[in-house]
């Protein structure tokens, strides 16, 4: 055990129980706890909403995942990871103020509540929450991973054990706290994320002898790991491109990200939190995938890329500040999943069992049924996270690209488009979900852009199309 690393990770998290459990009373004394425990109470101010937002967006996939591809494919892909530099610029400018006020007018707690109300369709609930179950999973899995890969660099513990206590804590968080406590640890876990890539960045241009020198090193191993189209030439300017739609413009049809839209308290902490936003992810993401390349020529022969991040860290600084920079892969990982759980509690839980199963149950009865909800799926992501691959970013990347295929035109048209309906909205769900996984099995990556591309194509056509038809015989309002 290196306790000088493993101390301050161990009083990061102690803090971060303590948030849970004193978001808790919030929980017991809500006179909604439905409301409270899955969105809590629209109450978000800018700063908690901006870094609320960074923290479930940037995962184990910024943090363990993407240093670990820079690490493999030089320079290059650092520039492809920048298109997430508008990630929160876009989610709230196009969702924004009317996704907020039509929330609210729906009384919608989650997503799918602004779906179903929005285009009064069973079939666009079921569709929906399949979506976000089966999408989310692999995303879940990702982070498991992520977090079990830290806790085993860092202990030596085998990597099954480090995956049981990794899950432990994040479903006991979650499980005393919900939303509320998610949200409000997410503002402590962005500052640890921000100021753990700052001081990581410094010390790996230090140890590398300077950013001229890193440079030169790399250029003599390879020349492209200093190119846009990385080591093996497969980063190709429509691939590259195509992430801007992936990881930057698609990010509104994320349904964990675009909750976060429902649930600031005005007009003001709106604004402050795209500013925000903004400046912290751009910065983490440069550091972090920066500080992947730059650790080759310091770790040269590195065979797992998901252990270069940890692996750096206590190579390049002392022991008790590489257990504080350390904090911020945990606090990434743990914050995301926090929300992804969450949000599939919530699908299985507001928008399946309570609409269609038990309307009038009691708070008493759902508090259980939540918690239990809550544990099941962590124990089936256990099962999947078992078996894990050399880079989890490749799970996390087919996840959002599945949710986007599913849920970006729903959501935009249902906003901003009066035309929109139910034939339209179930049509392009289908076959947006359907045609990523087939393109995604198939014909990965086709005409060399992201596998994502066509399919948003396809369910973009689709929604227009069939909404343009049905509208002449259906009287389809908000």
């Amino acid at each position: 055990m290196n306790w000088p690393v493993i101390t301050p990770l161990i009083i990061f998290l102690g803090i971060i129980f303590a948030v849970g459990f004193w978001s808790n009373k919030f929980v017991i004394q809500s006179d909604s706890f439905v409301k409270e425990y899955f969105l809590g109470e629209r109450q978000l101010g800018g700063f908690v909403l901006a870094m609320t937002m960074v923290a479930t967006y940037g995962s184990a996939s910024s943090f363990i995942g993407g240093p670990g591809v820079a690490y493999t494919k030089g320079l290059g892909w650092v520039f492809l990871a920048m298109a997430q530099l508008a990630t929160g610029y876009f989610v709230l400018m196009v969702l924004g103020k009317k996704f907020a006020v039509v929330a609210r007018r729906y009384d919608a707690i989650t997503l799918i509540d602004f779906l179903k109300e929005r285009y009064q369709s069973t079939a666009v609930v079921l569709i929906s929450a399949a979506s976000i179950i089966i999408f989310l999973f692999s995303s879940m899995t990702a982070q498991w991973i992520g977090g079990a890969r830290l806790i085993e660099s860092l202990t030596g513990l085998a990597y099954p054990i480090a995956l049981l206590i990794f899950v432990g804590s994040v479903l006991l968080f979650v499980v005393v706290g919900g939303f509320r406590a998610v949200a409000v640890t997410d503002a402590v876990q962005g500052v640890v994320m921000f100021l753990g890539t700052l001081i990581l960045l410094i010390a790996t241009i230090k140890a590398g002898g300077g950013i001229s020198n890193i440079i030169s090193s790399l250029a003599a191993e390879n020349p492209d790991l200093i190119s846009p189209y990385g080591a093996a030439h497969d980063l190709s300017p429509a691939y590259v491109s195509s992430f801007w739609i992936l990881v930057g413009i698609g990010v509104v049809g994320l349904p964990q990200i675009s909750v976060r839209a429902m649930s600031y308290k005005n007009s003001q902490a709106m604004h402050t939190a795209i500013i925000i936003g903004t400046i912290v992810v751009g910065f983490i993401m440069l550091g972090m995938h920066l500080i992947g390349v730059f650790a080759r020529p310091i770790l040269p022969n590195i065979e797992i890329g998901d252990t270069v991040m940890p692996t750096l860290a206590m190579e390049v600084l002392p022991s008790y500040v590489a257990g504080i920079v350390l904090a911020a892969p945990m606090a990434a990982i743990m914050s995301t999943v926090d929300a992804l759980l969450i949000l599939v509690g919530s699908t299985i839980i507001k928008d399946i069992y309570l609409n269609y199963f038990k309307r009038d149950a009691e708070v008493s009865h759902i508090k259980k049924v939540s918690f239990a909800v809550t544990a099941l799926i962590g124990v089936f992501v256990i099962v999947f996270a078992l078996r894990p691959p050399d880079l989890i970013v490749w799970l996390n990347l087919f996840s959002f690209g599945g949710l986007e295929s599913v849920f970006i035109w729903p959501i935009i048209f249902g906003l901003y488009w009066s035309k929109g309906n139910k034939y339209g909205a179930v049509t392009s769900m289908l076959l947006g979900m359907g045609s990523y996984i087939l393109f995604d099995r198939l014909y990965p990556n086709a005409f060399g852009f992201h596998t994502v591309v066509l399919p948003i194509l396809i369910s973009l056509t689709a929604f227009v199309i069939v909404s343009l038809v049905t509208s002449q015989k259906y009287n389809v309002t908000h």
